[in-house]
């Protein structure tokens, strides 16, 4: 972790240099230090369907920090206190699931503040973030440097996205595919030509707020398809993923194991 507080992820994203990320599921600071190294812009650190905790997630930004691989945090909830604690221990860039309007989106944005834009808690002398009150004017500093990542799940959501984008202090808007099929009424299939229209009018209407599109999409065509449209931080791929498949497929090699799953769906 750097001593200075700049967000590079959130630069970049404000630039329009379009970012590749891998999700984290394992809950291991090993094989995310070991994927720090692969030449992602970003490693997604998932506390929504991975069994991470605020110790596990703070062992991942400690393991991240060396590399240039930037790391964003979801967290399990729309929830000031966790999203208080995961700033504290580092976190600068949150993905936070599921935010359905307006409100839900300016609570996440005043949850990263500190008084009086927000209302995080003050408690930096405690706290890594502003490495034990080491870096000069934390408190003054640190709520620019905030990346606010709201994701848009259900038709709820996509309805309300033009006032979703119009709170200011959201830096993107993240389209959950597979929770938006299922929705949709297409659980799995997120490759469905209504969800596929769905996402796309989703990613032009963010893109044209000035605000940056995001998604995690593992088939490499979709995911380049989304890049052409103007998505600005896509992640490409799951470690959980790539590592069952890969045993699987070793597997089987030797006539050993069940067949890989066929369909990759979202993962």
């Amino acid at each position: 972790m750097s001593s200075t507080l700049h967000n590079s992820f959130k630069q970049a994203l404000k630039e329009g240099r379009p970012q590749i990320g891998l999700w984290l599921g394992l809950c291991s600071s090993y094989s995310a230090e070991l994927l720090a190294g692969a030449g992602f812009d970003w490693l997604l650190i998932d506390g929504e369907h991975a069994p991470n905790n605020i110790q596990t997630v703070l062992t991942q930004l400690q393991a991240i920090a060396p590399y240039p691989s930037q790391p964003v945090v979801r967290p399990s909830w729309n929830d000031a206190v966790q999203i208080k604690q995961l700033l504290d221990i580092g976190a600068q860039t949150l993905l936070i699931p599921m935010v359905q309007n307006a409100d839900e989106a300016l609570a996440a944005v005043r949850a990263t503040r500190y008084p009086p834009q927000g209302i995080r808690g003050v408690g930096s002398a405690l706290a890594r973030a502003s490495r034990w009150n080491r870096i000069p004017d934390y408190l003054q500093q640190a709520n620019e440097q905030m990346c606010v990542l709201v994701q848009i799940e259900t038709r709820e959501a996509l309805r309300n996205l033009p006032h979703i984008l119009d709170v200011e202090g959201i830096d993107g808007v993240f389209i959950g595919p597979a929770d938006l099929s299922a929705d949709m009424g297409y659980a799995g299939n997120p490759q469905h030509p209504e969800v596929k229209s769905a996402i796309e009018n989703a990613i032009l209407q963010i893109k044209a707020a000035g605000k940056a599109p995001g998604i995690l999409m593992a088939s490499p065509e979709v995911a380049d398809r989304y890049l052409q449209l103007g998505a600005l931080f896509v992640a490409v791929g799951v470690d959980t993923t790539l590592l069952a498949r890969a045993a699987e497929n070793l597997a089987a090699r030797f006539g050993k194991g069940n067949e890989p799953p066929t369909t990759a769906g979202v993962y």
